[in-house]
């Protein structure tokens, strides 16, 4: 059911990437509009959390078609993740079972004796990026929101008798 969800959701954050990519773009190149900078942090904070959704999808969609294949068809137990190429044949020897998990992302293999490999290094980048991705586009918007309420005081009429802030 997850690989249902996670692909197309992966794809509408991709291109909710591509989009923001193009916002950004036409905030920050020459012919832009006149409250660029504004446009341009609320548009990099669009840009990071629609990257921050598309990195976490596509290792959710990978968790999600790793934990398909195990059991489905011949040669598929063990996980076929956990016996890629990549991986030494002294490292897959002794697989007993794996487990899944999306929060962190995750698809380890463990052994017989205990021990546990990943079945792709991309979760470990995926699990450090997404949270950076995240709070960046969390600082981003908070920047742009401080700037829109300043720039509005800004442009308040000063009440008579009192100096302007």
């Amino acid at each position: 059911m997850m690989i249902l969800l996670a692909g197309p959701a992966f794809l509408a954050a991709a291109v909710g990437v591509v989009l923001a990519v193009v916002a950004v773009l036409g905030a920050a190149l020459p012919g832009r509009p006149g409250n660029w900078r504004r446009l341009l942090v609320r548009r990099a904070a669009w840009l990071a959390a629609t990257a921050a959704a598309a990195l976490y999808l596509w290792g959710a969609f990978g968790v999600a078609a790793s934990e398909s294949a195990f059991g489905d068809g011949a040669d598929s137990v063990p996980a076929p993740a956990c016996r890629d190429d990549d991986i030494p044949p002294e490292t897959v020897e002794g697989l007993s079972h794996h487990r899944a998990s999306y929060l962190p992302l995750a698809f380890d293999c463990v052994r017989e004796d205990g021990s546990v490999y990943t079945s792709d290094p991309y979760y470990g980048v995926a699990n450090r990026a997404v949270p950076v991705l995240a709070v960046s586009a969390a600082l981003l918007g908070v920047g742009a929101g401080y700037a829109s309420e300043r720039r509005l005081r800004r442009a308040a009429p000063a009440a008579p008798g009192r100096p302007r802030p």
